[in-house]
Formats: C-alpha cells, sequence, structure tokens
C-alpha cells in the first residue's frame, strides 16, 4: 500500500500525478516523506499600531471603505483601508476582482498577510480573510507549507498528505527500544503523522526531533560501514613521486601558499604510502584546491594509471577540462585529459567510453555521468570529487568501485567547523587550506536596508561600464509568494528597467539542465553582463571577471550558504564587492549580518554562526541542505548531530554486525537505506 503509485490517492489523476513526480513524489511513501518546508503559525491577531514591516501577521478590524479597483498594464489591484483604535491600514490584493463585490465598508473580519513599508506607510498584501469564528479555530494552530511547482498547490498537497496518513500501512519501528527511551524520541509512525500535522510548537519538535535523529542515525552507520570497508586497505595503486610533476609545480606562474604545500605533501602521502588514500580537503572559496588536484591527477597518470575527478556541473567540469588542457600544452606535457558530460550525444559518450576503456585517455573530467554502468576505466588509480556536499557517501563509493582499489579525495569550498566535519566525514581523513593566496584581493562587504537599492544598481552600472560582470542572487521565496522561478523573471524585468542597455539575464532551478549550462557558459564568455539567479549559482563556474554580488533579502539565508555566495565574485585581478540587502527589521539579523560584513573566513563565520543558533531553533534558516538530509541541519543541529554519533559509535561497538535479534529490524533498515541511495543514481 505503502508502495501504490501517487496517482492511485482519490483526486490524483494522471496530470497531478506528473506534477507530484516533478518533487520527486512517486509513491505513497515518497509522499509521507514529502515533509513541510516551513509552518504557518496562526496567532492572536494584533493592532494596527503594533504591526511590524516583513512579518507575516494577522489584524482584526473593520473595513473603513469600499474597495478601489485599478489596472496596471496586466495587473488589478485592489485596496481598501481597515481601521482600529490603533490606526488604519492599507490592504492590498492582486488580480481578484471578485472580492469588490465580497468586500464592503462597515465589514468586520480578521485578515492576515505580509506587512510592508512602502512609502513610509504600512500595507498588507494579499492577505487571508477570516470571519473571527472561523479564525479562532485555526489559532495557535501550525498549517504546513510544502514545497510546490506551478500547478500544484499547497492545499492540493495538504490534501493529499491527509488521505496518505489514513490509508497508510504502519511500518514497525526499526529504532531499537533503548535508544529511543534513552533520547526520548517519538515513535516513528507518530512523527510521520505530527511532521506533517503537529497540533502546536511543541509537539512538532517532538516529531521532527525524531526524524532528524533517523536520518543522522543511518547516515552515520552507512559513513561507519564505509570506513570499515577502507580501514588499513592496502592500496594495489602506491605511486611514486615524478619528476614531470614536481617540474610542473616549479613552473606554475605562481607560488603556492604554505598550506597548500602542506596539503599537497598530505596527499602525496597516502599516494606513495602503500594504502588507499581516503582524504577530504576543506578550503575556502579560492584557496586553490584545484591545482592540488590536477597535480594529484598528473601523479597517477605520469606512474602509468588513470585518474579521475567528478564535479557537480557541467559548466564546471568542462572549465576545469580547459584549463587542464591548456596547463599540460604550455608545459610540454603528453597526458590526455578527456571530458565526460550527460548531455554528449550517444555518439560522443560512445566514443569516449572507447578512450576510457582503451587507455587513449589519461585523466577524465566529468559530472556523475562518470559513475554510469557503462563507463569501464583501464586502470583507475585515483578518483577525485569536487564539491562533496553535492554528492552522497553512496555515490562516491560508486565511483572508488569503478577501479581495483582507487585512492579517493573529495574537496568541499562548505565551511563546516573542524568538530562537525570529522563527524560527517567520518570515513575520511581531513586536510585544511586556511589560507588564501597572497594575490587575492579580500572582498569589500557592505550590509545595508532596501532604502539603498537604487545606489546599488548605480554601483552595478558603473562596474558593468568598466567592463565588469554581477550576479544579483533572489531568495527562494515562501509559500506566501510567487514561485522561485517567477521571483527571479519579475526581478529580471525590473532590473532590465532600472539597468537599460546592460545584457541581464535570469537562471533558476526549475530550468532545464541544457538551458542551465548555456546561460552560465554566457555568463562565463561575458555575453551576459548581470546574472539575476537564486542560489542554484552557488556552485557554479570560475568567472574571475564577476566582481559585484548584490544579494536581496540577505537575512533568510544563512550565513555559510552567504559566504559560499559571495566566493562567486573576488576570483579576478579586480576588487569585487559584496552588498547584502537586509529586509527585515527583526532583533538578532543585523548581528548575523555582520559576521560576514566583517570576515572573509569561512571557518570563523561557521563557527560563529554556529554559536548564535540555538537548539530548536528549526524556524531560522537551513544552512547546509545539500549534504543528504531533507530535514536535518548540521548547525542547527550539531548537537544532536554529536549525540547520535556518539551513540552509532556505541552500537558498532557492542553489536559491529547488528546479529542480536534486537538489532535485526535496524540492519534490514540500513541495508534498504544504502539499496535506495543507488536506486536514486538510477544505478
Amino acid at each position: 500500500m505503502n508502495r501504490d503509485p501517487i496517482d492511485t490517492l482519490k483526486g490524483i489523476g494522471e496530470k497531478t500525478g506528473k506534477l507530484f513526480q516533478k518533487v520527486g513524489v512517486f509513491t505513497v511513501e515518497d509522499l509521507l516523506g514529502y515533509y513541510p518546508r516551513a509552518y504557518d503559525a496562526y496567532e492572536e491577531p494584533s493592532a494596527i499600531g503594533e504591526l511590524k514591516p516583513d512579518r507575516v501577521m494577522a489584524v482584526a478590524g473593520m473595513l473603513y471603505k469600499t474597495p478601489d479597483v485599478k489596472r496596471y498594464s496586466h495587473i488589478q489591484v485592489i485596496t481598501t483601508t481597515l481601521k482600529d483604535p490603533t490606526g488604519t491600514l492599507t490592504l492590498t490584493w492582486f488580480n481578484m476582482p471578485y472580492l469588490h463585490s465580497t468586500l464592503k465598508a462597515g465589514m468586520r473580519a480578521v485578515f492576515r498577510g505580509r506587512v510592508v513599508k512602502k512609502s513610509g506607510r504600512l500595507t498588507m498584501e494579499q492577505p487571508e480573510i477570516f470571519t473571527k469564528e472561523a479564525y479562532d479555530q485555526i489559532i495557535h494552530s501550525m498549517q504546513p507549507i510544502y514545497g510546490q511547482t506551478k500547478g500544484l498547490s499547497n492545499k492540493s498537497i495538504v490534501r493529499a498528505e491527509k488521505q496518505a496518513l489514513e490509508i497508510r500501512k504502519m511500518v514497525r519501528d526499526y529504532m531499537p527500544a533503548d535508544i529511543r527511551k534513552k533520547h526520548e524520541l517519538a515513535e516513528y509512525n507518530f512523527a510521520i503523522e505530527h511532521i506533517h500535522f503537529p497540533a502546536d510548537r511543541k509537539e512538532l519538535l517532538f516529531a521532527r526531533k525524531r526524524l532528524v535523529f533517523d536520518e543522522f542515525f543511518l547516515f552515520l552507520m552507512a559513513v561507519r560501514k564505509l570506513k570499515e570497508k577502507r580501514e588499513d586497505k592496502l592500496s594495489p595503486y602506491s605511486l611514486t613521486l615524478s619528476q614531470e610533476v614536481e617540474n610542473l609545480k616549479n613552473h606554475l606562474p605562481y607560488s603556492l601558499t604554505k598550506a597548500q604545500e602542506k596539503v599537497l605533501q598530505e596527499v602525496y602521502g597516502d599516494l606513495t604510502g602503500g594504502r588507499v588514500m581516503s582524504r577530504l580537503i576543506q578550503g575556502d572559496v579560492g584557496s586553490g584546491k584545484t591545482i592540488i588536484a590536477f597535480l594529484a591527477l598528473l601523479q597517477a597518470a605520469c606512474n602509468g594509471y588513470q585518474g579521475a575527478l567528478m564535479v557537480p556541473t557541467e559548466v564546471l567540469a568542462k572549465q576545469h577540462f580547459e584549463s587542464m588542457t591548456e596547463l599540460f600544452a604550455s608545459h610540454g606535457i603528453d597526458k590526455t585529459p578527456l571530458l565526460v558530460t550527460g548531455s554528449m550525444t550517444a555518439k560522443e559518450k560512445r566514443i569516449a567510453y572507447e578512450k576510457i576503456e582503451s587507455h587513449e585517455a589519461d585523466i577524465i573530467i566529468g559530472t556523475h555521468a562518470l559513475i554510469q554502468e557503462k563507463v569501464v576505466y583501464d586502470d583507475l588509480a585515483l578518483v577525485i570529487t569536487d564539491e562533496q556536499h553535492r554528492f552522497g557517501v553512496e555515490q562516491r563509493e560508486l565511483l572508488g568501485q569503478k577501479g581495483k582499489e582507487p585512492h579517493v579525495l573529495v574537496m568541499s569550498a562548505t565551511p563546516i567547523p573542524r568538530t562537525l566535519a570529522i563527524i560527517i566525514y567520518g570515513d575520511l581523513d581531513i586536510s585544511v587550506i586556511d589560507e588564501l593566496p597572497a594575490s587575492r584581493l579580500p572582498i569589500k562587504n557592505c550590509v545595508v536596508d532596501t532604502g539603498y537599492r537604487k545606489k546599488a544598481y548605480e554601483f552595478i552600472r558603473n562596474e558593468v561600464a568598466q567592463g565588469r560582470q554581477a550576479y544579483v542572487i533572489c531568495p527562494m521565496v515562501e509559500a506566501s509568494e510567487m514561485i522561485e522561478a517567477e521571483n527571479v523573471v519579475d526581478y529580471t524585468k525590473v532590473l532590465k528597467e532600472a539597468l537599460p542597455g546592460i545584457a541581464v539575464e535570469y537562471l533558476h532551478g526549475k530550468m532545464k539542465p541544457r538551458d542551465k549550462n548555456k546561460i552560465m557558459e554566457r555568463f562565463s564568455n561575458g555575453e551576459i553582463q548581470v546574472l539575476v539567479s537564486t542560489t542554484v549559482i552557488e556552485v557554479g563556474v570560475n568567472v574571475p571577471n564577476a566582481t559585484v554580488m548584490l544579494i536581496e533579502n540577505a537575512e533568510r539565508f544563512g550565513l555559510a550558504q552567504l559566504h559560499q555566495l559571495r566566493g562567486r565574485v573576488g576570483r579576478g585581478k579586480y576588487q569585487s564587492y559584496c552588498i547584502m540587502v537586509n529586509g527585515s527589521d527583526q532583533d538578532g539579523t543585523k548581528e548575523r549580518l555582520d559576521i560576514l560584513n566583517k570576515s572573509n573566513d569561512g571557518f570563523y563565520i561557521a563557527s560563529e554562526d554556529l554559536k548564535l543558533r540555538g537548539p530548536g531553533d528549526i524556524f531560522g534558516i537551513r544552512q547546509s541542505g545539500d549534504l543528504e538530509f531533507k530535514l536535518g541541519d548540521i548547525f542547527t543541529d550539531a548537537n544532536l548531530l554529536k549525540t547520535v554519533s556518539e551513540e552509532v559509535n556505541l552500537l558498532f561497538k557492542e553489536d559491529p554486525e547488528l546479529e542480536k535479534e534486537e538489532h535485526q529490524e535496524l540492519k534490514f533498515k540500513l541495508q534498504e537505506y544504502l539499496e535506495k541511495s543507488y536506486d536514486k543514481l538510477n544505478l
């Protein structure tokens, strides 16, 4: 029953079923695991005089006048005024003409919506309308808000979730009873129901704690299994250091930093030490991880073996391929790099696969296409994955399985405090590049309010006039606003009007991969001068000519994520700037953003952010969404992550193979977890 297709539910036909598939929901079980991304807490109505901008609030009062209807090109705007003893408030709706006949002067109701400040006055936009009795029924309740796609409303998802919970088959709780009792964890079926429809915040936190515990628990068990497989394995690929690689290093147009040299020696020590390397290189954006990867891959090639570099985007793969080809050609190195991406034609892929199998290619660079079944390597000695947080534990294991027992090197620019990195990357040794090249000009930062926007546009215009380029980042929008894609498209229209004569284009997560690649290539080539984007740019490309990063509603991003975004600029010889627009007057927002304003050190920022985030602060900003957790966040849930890590260690110490009777359900669940991870890759 839980494995039944989504369209077996009432009211979900073929068309709606396809919309659910778009958000990754294929079965009833998938739907139950499609957790809300936020909750609407219906609070007591406030007096008009107590309203604050940039918040969703409720207010009760009497309509002062019958609504006015005005037309602006394609938009109909309806406005009216609400009054209570503390003041008046303008109410505005877009494209809802029927309200003109529904709302009358003298009518009393509760209105709930986002409060914004316009021309010095407060306005409530697109408010929901309730009778006092209807609002009293939902007060203090928490309504789930789900990730949506065009044509699939929140109401439709809520309806489907309720039905799925009614018909689901209860599952046996696999978590050992002693662990549940010790950590006061909810029963699994209870947690699933109440993560969707909690009665209050306390119940939500209880359900969420159990499900986050599960996510961390299964993930860390998988990491532990991987570590056991790799621990002290003798390597069939014990390399000798090549003079050709040393010559290349000595003739680079720049000198390696001390931190780079230290990490490079650690990598060389692994490659020549006789045991299989499993190492993570953590380094801030721009700290020079790529050249270390190139030198390590060339060591493998000079020893007669193959090396592979897997990156998360096609554009990045292409950039690395072009950089390596140029580097080798300019230094007379006769090793052959090869590019493999998902968008290649069947014929191009076939030719590439033949070159890999015949060892005509020494170094293979590509996206996750490198781990497809059809790719057969001749003698794969080294596997490097860049931006590890985009690849799961199982994916890096799969790439590892392409060789006899290749060395594995993982690179990440995500600044995670060392205490957490040791847990998350438990199967890997950790190296840190904690120094930026001296040639890098520090990025100049500023945090401004929305009144600065026109000046920011003028600043971008001046930079473009000097031949530079700029990024403008829009946040993922809330459900009460337009969906992500529309938000970016609308903002682009505004920016095109504000910056006439400048090539402005947009990029968002709903675009097809091919279209994303085209836009990124055009930006990379300088054809696009200003790129409006959501966070899909976070792991993007190297555009040394981009000097301005303008981040709208910076308060809605996590500090670690803002730091990652900021790292898209400052990659060339020009002075670069990051302008963070703070659209909120909430307590603590400025304090958080000031951490970024004062420092460009990712590891300092991550540790400071950790101090600011209290346990249970789950309505804050998700930081580490690119790790493989749906609910858990390694920053917000740092303490729970540490607890789970200790519990996993105890469990394996007591029962290494999970042979005890009380661990059989858990053993089965772990196996299922690993298999599902492989299924996601369509392998």
